[in-house]
């Protein structure tokens, strides 16, 4: 597409509005949020942002650490690349008025604290809600730039590549991604956007699963939408567990940070013993997927439906200070965290794997790119380290927005409208909700924490009579965002199921009871669209 041509960004959290910021200045950007512009997973994040910054720490000590969390399946050279840049992502966060904790002592005058996994303190964070204050400042940037345009409640309902382009034309076109189809959810019209890049910064695929940290928007939409596209998916079958969401009946999606834990959290059977050690030498430090699986261990052995962290003896003071969002949102549902254990749970919380790109965010479609939770990089292995996320979003937002500057894409081809002439109103929904269900609760049964092949291969017999539904439902009624939704967490969870079955062994977040050991070698686990299935 030519430089007139805006580059189209779907999501609006960190990684999003990174790659719309760096752009801004050259080109027009529309960002797209399906829900409030406020409603992205960043802004749920609490823990922090690595930074190299302290003189106790080092560029091979954040990727030793990246790599052990990965149980090797990180790519050294995407996780040496990100530590790299990690001490100038922050400090072009703090350049745009992030208001990060402050330390006089500290390196850049940060308070830097520690979560599970990290040999040091190297987590930059803004008391316990770092995600929001993030977000909130580079979203206050983005609706004050006059290149940027914000569309809230618009859905990005499929790419537009050459294979659309192809049937108006005489003539071949180059394959490439050309713009997007959206859905101004509003009005219910379908609108074609023409692009001179895609980005996909949708997330991930977490409500896919019946219980997660995740907000209602993690649907992995551009996972989804790039697989349709025939680009590479790979590691889905890492889904990240977060050890201790908050066990409520009233509160079903509110994560108690890992930072707790960091600072001296201890998790707790009802009868008051710790139970961390019989597990791993490091207890309560261990990487999540460790704690995640001895808390369900836990919870299976003595018939429980959660178990207990207490940071009773941390004092009021110090947790008041340093997490005030906890302290205040478990008090207002009667939990006073400062004489009280917290109950907990594991929830899925993070999405490993995703569309295959390289370190600018390019996917194999030329013309599409994919940042964040959205991507596989390389970077989280077969488990992320905490905090890399974050980290991760702002340095390849960078090196995509940096990428698609440097290209030339020539002349627009002229897009086909969205065609609608052959579909109706639906006179139901019920079964958009009867089949959102079912596919979340045979995930959380079938495809969990720990998983056998057997019931692997009955949530995919499952899912393929689910998608058959949904198919013809898509094909004989006009889109909805909830319509829209469900067939691309379908397709996630397919790619989750399939990529399960193909990792003969347990590695990080993966634990099969059918193949228990891990492997002395073992590789990612990629997915090729069209091409058939491979796997590592």
């Amino acid at each position: 597409m030519t430089a007139a041509a805006p580059v189209v960004i779907v999501g609006a959290g960190l990684a999003g509005l990174t790659v719309a910021l760096h752009l801004a200045d050259a080109v027009p950007v529309i960002v797209l949020a399906k829900r409030d512009l406020t409603e992205a997973a960043t802004a749920w994040a609490q823990g922090g942002i690595v930074g190299v910054l302290g003189r106790d720490d080092s560029i091979e000590s954040h990727v030793r650490d990246t790599q052990d969390a990965g149980a090797g399946l990180v790519d050294e050279a995407t996780a040496r690349f990100i530590a790299e840049r990690s001490a100038a992502a922050v400090e072009w966060l703090v350049q745009q008025g992030v208001p990060f904790t402050p330390d006089d002592d500290g390196p850049l005058g940060l308070h830097l604290t520690r979560e599970g996994g990290h040999a040091v303190r190297r987590i930059a964070h803004a008391a316990d809600a770092t995600g929001k204050a993030i977000h909130d400042q580079l979203l206050a940037a983005a609706h004050a730039h006059p290149n940027i345009t914000l569309r809230e409640r618009w859905m990005a309902l499929d790419l537009i590549t050459s294979r659309h382009v192809q049937r108006h034309l005489q003539h071949e076109v180059q394959p490439r991604c050309y713009g997007i189809y959206a859905l101004d959810i509003d009005s219910r019209r379908v609108e074609t956007l023409a692009a001179r890049a895609v980005v996909m910064a949708t997330g991930g695929a977490g409500k896919v699963y019946r219980y997660t940290t995740n907000p209602d928007t993690s649907t992995g939409d551009g996972i989804a939408m790039a697989w349709r596209a025939g680009c590479r998916v790979a590691n889905m079958e890492f889904i990240q567990f977060h050890p201790t969401c908050l066990y409520h009946p009233q509160e079903r999606s509110f994560l108690i940070t890992e930072a707790l834990r960091g600072e001296g959290g201890h998790l707790k059977l009802p009868d008051g013993t710790r139970f961390m050690a019989a597990h791993d030498e490091r207890m309560e430090l261990a990487p999540r997927d460790i704690v995640a699986r001895a808390i369900d261990f836990e919870m299976k052995k003595h018939g429980l439906d959660h178990v207990w962290l207490d940071a009773t003896h941390l004092g009021e003071a110090f947790l008041k200070e340093h997490f005030p969002t906890i302290h205040a949102r478990c008090l207002s549902l009667g939990i006073d965290i400062a004489r009280q254990a917290i109950p907990v749970v594991p929830a899925v919380h993070f999405t490993c794997g995703g569309v295959v790109t390289d370190l600018k965010g390019c996917s194999d479609l030329p013309g599409l790119y994919a940042v964040g939770e959205t991507s596989y990089t390389g970077l989280h292995g077969a488990n992320r380290l905490a905090s890399n996320s974050l980290l991760e979003c702002v340095v390849l937002g960078q090196t995509c927005a940096q990428d698609i500057l440097a290209r030339d894409e020539g002349e627009p081809a002229p897009l086909p409208a969205w065609d609608e002439s052959q579909v109706e109103d639906a006179d139901e929904q019920v079964v958009i909700a009867h089949n959102w269900d079912e596919l979340r609760l045979l995930m959380w049964n079938y495809v969990g924490i720990v998983r056998t092949t057997k019931r692997l291969e009955r949530a995919l017999h499952r899912i393929d009579l689910l998608r058959g539904e949904i198919d013809d439902y898509y094909a004989n009624f006009r889109v909805t965002r909830d319509l829209l939704e469900l067939r691309n967490l379908v397709d996630c969870a397919e790619l989750i199921v399939r990529s399960a079955l193909l990792r003969h062994e347990s590695r990080g977040l993966h634990f099969s009871r059918d193949y228990p050991r891990t492997l002395p070698v073992s590789f990612p686990t990629v997915l090729i669209a069209e091409r058939g299935l491979r796997g590592g």
